[in-house]
Formats: structure tokens, C-alpha cells, sequence
């Protein structure tokens, strides 16, 4: 047996009591892995088009229609509130689905709670006429379907053999490049001029860059989770044990000390540094458009549309290539570590050719290497994560890393932007991403 084997039966949930059924070799319950291979990567990528068709969409077009212009700090000030809230629902909501015992199993109660609340959310938020009203709805909206995302990430550790993580964190992994390539698509429409064609595909005259865009992403949501649900349920787990409710053991299980679990520290500040690396340029792709790029506002759309898909297609190559390689070698820290000098060099390329052209060499670039990242980040989280009964709580944990540089890349990248301007903008980032896939390297129980 290789080290990384031991390592990965090491990281393995406790085994899982009779009543849940049969179990593997690494103590969980013995699912079908084939239908999940879809539905599992359905439900993420309508949960990131969540995350990008709002967040990179739809919050800057009301920004600027509420503003009547590009108006930077009005879109930190309506982001910032539910990224943090964003931060505080993963753990509450995935400790809650530790504990949760059910004939439908742990998670699924909270996937379609959330699910239906979020989409509520969403139909709340295409409504909001200020930026107060709008960074109040879309704190709900981070705020609820963050606790379906703690549920859904605990479906990998709950039901996938170490052996195949590789696999399916690449698959997993396609939620960000699918999902943005829906937005893209339905949402601003794609320039195909950058390819030798004429006309744009998609946008639908802009039908759905509006209120009409909330209700398609909120009905594709649940339509996912759905299908989730019923193509892959959970098992009854009424007869596993749990503790008595204690408010003081609930709040101190929150955390995870660094001190016993290094490795799990180490993981997290991996992904906080890449995520935070990714996002601060992300969070303001509209406005580098606009006003570093000169692109005409009536262009900028089916602009980013292109980049957008551009990066996105990237990603999926990479994360299914380097996903396969995983499992085949059993190695994960240097793809972790290929992929964050390889998003440094790209966030340099803006800085040599500010053009669309150079922004779609610059999405190529570092498309392939958040799919390098993204084929391997659940691979490396999945093994570290403390203890398998809390897999909910310890993946929401982790979450927040996600959660977290979305709450401080607005402020970041408006500072930057106002004292130095958008050529700061890509050094500073490639630095971040660079310090956070450097971490990796202090995580020993995984090659």
C-alpha cells in the first residue's frame, strides 16, 4: 500500500454504523457512484451559477442602474455584507446536518430547505431598487444557500472512496467553469467577433440581465437539487447515535485546533490565498472591462460573456485531465503548487497587453490553472478533514476560505484600484494566489 493510500484510509470517516447499510473498505456507506458522477456536479454548478451569474452579473448591472455609472464602491458596499454572512451560514448550517438524523439522511432535509429558501431569496433580490435593499437580500441569499453548500460538499466525504477523489473533485470542480459559461451565456451573450464569426450567441437581447435573470437562476437551482435528490438520495440514518443538545459544545465544536490538525490549517490557508487571488480580479472583471480595457459599454456584456466561457473552457479541460492524473499517481501537492505559479504568471499578462485580446490569452492561462487547482482542491480537503462525523461542520469550515476572500476582495481590490490603480491590481493578486498554493507544502499527510 502507497503512503498516499495510508494517508487517505487515515483521512477516512470513522465507520459508519450498521443501520446506514452496507459499507467499503473505508468505512462508508456503500453508495452507487455512477449516477452521482452527474448529479453531483449538477447540483454544483447550479449552485455557482449562483455565485457567478449574480456575483459577476447581475450585481454589477443593478450597481450601475441604480448609480446611473460604474460605481465601485457602491458594488463593494453591496457585496461585502453577504460574503461575510456567507462565512457564518457554511458552519452553522453544516454542524446542524452533522446532527440532523432523518429517514431522508443528514443532508438532504437541509439541501431542499435551503434550496427553496434561496430561491425565494433570489425572486426578493431581483426586486431591490437601492444598494441598502441589495446587500441586504443577497446577505439572505449567501446566507442560506451557503448552508446547501455545506451539505452538498459533505457529500463527497459522506459517500466517495479516497480512492476516486480525484475524479470527482474534477468533476465537482466543473461547477465554476459550467456555471459561468451558463451565465455567460444566457445572461450577456458571447461575442463570437474573437473568433472570426459574426454576431453575438446568446444574451437574448439582454432578456434576462435583469429581474427575469433571478427568476431563470433561482428555477434552475431547484430543478438541480431535485433531481439531486431524487436520482441520488441519502439513506436513513434515524438510528445513528448522537449527542445530547449541548448550546456550549455546539458553539465550541466550531472550530478546529491547529495545534492537533496542521494539516487542516495548512489546507485552508492554501485555499484562502489562491480563492482570494482569484476573486479580488474577479470581483471587478466588469469594471476592468470598462475602464482599464476601454471596452464600449455596449460591448462590455458580450465581452465578458466571451472571456468568461474562455476561462471557463480552460478550466474544464485542465480539471478533467489533471483530475485523472490524481488518482492514477497519488499525488496532489504539485498540482497545487503548478497551479498557483502558473495563475501568477497569468495575472501578468493584463499588465503587458491591456487589450481584449491579451485579457482572452490571460483566461486561457489562468483558466488552466484554477482547473488544475479545482481537480485537486477537494482531493486535498477531503483528506485532511479532522474527523468524519463532522464532515458537514469541518467542510463548512473550510468553506469559509471560499466564503472569506469574497467578503474582503471588494475592499482589497478598491484600495488598490484607488491608490495605485488597475496595473497594481494583477502583481498584488499574483502574489496572493502565489503565498497560497506555496502553503500546501507544510501539509505532510498528503503527497
Amino acid at each position: 500500500m502507497t503512503q498516499s493510500n495510508v494517508a487517505a484510509r487515515e483521512a477516512a470517516p470513522a465507520t459508519v454504523p450498521a443501520q446506514l447499510g452496507p459499507v467499503d473498505a473505508d468505512g462508508k456507506p456503500r453508495f452507487r457512484l455512477g449516477p452521482l458522477y452527474l448529479t453531483l456536479p449538477l447540483a454544483n454548478i447550479a449552485l455557482y451559477l449562483v455565485w457567478m451569474g449574480v456575483g459577476s452579473f447581475l450585481i454589477p448591472i443593478q450597481v450601475t442602474e441604480i448609480k446611473g455609472h460604474p460605481d465601485p464602491e457602491a458594488l463593494k458596499n453591496a457585496v461585502a455584507v453577504g460574503a461575510a454572512l456567507a462565512a457564518i451560514g457554511n458552519p452553522i448550517f453544516g454542524q446542524i446536518s452533522d446532527r440532523t438524523r432523518s429517514r431522508w439522511g443528514r443532508r438532504a432535509p437541509w439541501m431542499l430547505v435551503c434550496t427553496l429558501l434561496g430561491a425565494g431569496a433570489l425572486c426578493w433580490q431581483a426586486n431591490a431598487t437601492s444598494i441598502g435593499m441589495l446587500a441586504i437580500t443577497w446577505g439572505c441569499v449567501q446566507f442560506i444557500l451557503n448552508g446547501f453548500q455545506a451539505a452538498l460538499t459533505a457529500a463527497m466525504p459522506d459517500r466517495v472512496p479516497p480512492t476516486k477523489y480525484g475524479i470527482m473533485s474534477g468533476l465537482v470542480g466543473l461547477g465554476i467553469p459550467l456555471g459561468t459559461i451558463v451565465a455567460a451565456y444566457t445572461i450577456g451573450g458571447i461575442d463570437l467577433s474573437k473568433l472570426g464569426y459574426d454576431g453575438i450567441v446568446g444574451g437574448f437581447d439582454g432578456k434576462f440581465a435583469g429581474e427575469k435573470g433571478y427568476y431563470l437562476i433561482a428555477a434552475f437551482l431547484v430543478a438541480a437539487v431535485v433531481i439531486f435528490l431524487l436520482v441520488t438520495p441519502d439513506r436513513s440514518n434515524k438510528g445513528m447515535a448522537v449527542d445530547r443538545f449541548d448550546l456550549k459544545k455546539f458553539i465550541s465544536n466550531f472550530g478546529v485546533d491547529p495545534r492537533k490538525h496542521p494539516d487542516f490549517a495548512w489546507a485552508f490557508i492554501s485555499r484562502f490565498g489562491v480563492v482570494a487571488g482569484y476573486f479580488t480580479v474577479l470581483t471587478y472583471n466588469m469594471y476592468i472591462l470598462m475602464e482599464y480595457v476601454k471596452v464600449k459599454p455596449q460591448d462590455v456584456n458580450s465581452t465578458m460573456g466571451f472571456l468568461m466561457v474562455v476561462n471557463a473552457l480552460s478550466t474544464v479541460v485542465a480539471a478533467l485531465f489533471i483530475g485523472k492524473l490524481v488518482d492514477r499517481f497519488g499525488r496532489i501537492k504539485p498540482f497545487v503548487l503548478g497551479s498557483g505559479v502558473l495563475a501568477a504568471l497569468s495575472l501578468f499578462i493584463p499588465m503587458v497587453s491591456g487589450t481584449v485580446n491579451g485579457m482572452a490569452v490571460f483566461n486561457i492561462v489562468n483558466g488552466l490553472a484554477f482547473g488544475m487547482y479545482m481537480a485537486v482542491d477537494m482531493a486535498l480537503i477531503t483528506r485532511v478533514l479532522p474527523r468524519g462525523e463532522d464532515a458537514g461542520k469541518d467542510m463548512g469550515l473550510i468553506n469559509i476560505a471560499n466564503a472569506a476572500p469574497q467578503v474582503a476582495a471588494p475592499f482589497i481590490a478598491s484600495w488598490i484600484v484607488s491608490t495605485w490603480d488597475y496595473e497594481a491590481l494583477f502583481p498584488i493578486c499574483a502574489c496572493i494566489a502565489l503565498v497560497g498554493a506555496l502553503a500546501v507544502v507544510r501539509v505532510k499527510s498528503v503527497q
